[in-house]
């Protein structure tokens, strides 16, 4: 299996948001559901890009 964990981007550690989503990814991959949690982080970074400026 293949580990998508990585440093969490700066500025968002108090995001509810960004938060929701980890959980929601995090809750996924429990469940062995990997299409959930690839649209979980496909979810965050959009957001990061338009909440937080973050560009990939």
């Amino acid at each position: 299996m293949t580990d998508h964990s990585s440093a969490e981007p700066s500025g968002t550690a108090e995001c509810r948001q960004c938060q929701e989503f980890d959980l929601a990814e995090a809750v996924a991959r429990r469940e062995r559901d990997e299409s959930r949690a690839t649209d979980c982080r496909v979810l965050r970074k959009r957001h990061l890009a338009a909440a937080h400026g973050e560009r990939s």
